[in-house]
């Protein structure tokens, strides 16, 4: 089966972005494909770099990376959802006069139609949050 998924929690507020991390690690090792993870509204923080928890608490920032690596998951922030909450690569730091780039490693940023087109190629498309 193939998946597409929306992560609209940010990962220290509420659970959805941790069960969203959960399915979607339990269907890549079940096999199936997960075509794009689409992080929208607060769900951008997930793609923080510098997010820095508590030694006692996953670093769910992390843990999304290491999925987009090790099974070539897609995980796409909305632009529009970012730049609202001061979350910006390094493209769009320099267009705006900026310093510096705030996506953590194997997150990308880009538009809504990533998120139109991952739910025309999903057979089932979730939404966490």
């Amino acid at each position: 089966m193939k998946f597409s998924i929306q992560v609209n929690g940010s990962p220290y507020h509420n659970q959805s972005s941790l069960l969203a991390f959960k399915f979607v690690k339990q269907a890549l090792e079940l096999g199936h494909e997960v075509i794009r993870v689409f992080f929208f509204h607060e769900g951008v923080f997930n793609a923080f770099r510098y997010a820095t928890p508590l030694d006692d608490e996953l670093n769910l920032t992390k843990l999304w990376g290491q999925i987009a690596i090790q099974y070539e998951v897609d995980l796409v922030i909305c632009i529009s959802a970012a730049q609202r909450r001061a979350l910006l690569s390094s493209d769009e730091s320099n267009r705006q006069s900026k310093q510096g780039n705030d996506v953590a490693d194997g997150f990308r940023i880009s538009g809504l139609g990533q998120w139109v087109e991952a739910s025309l190629l999903a057979d089932r498309f979730i939404v966490f949050g």
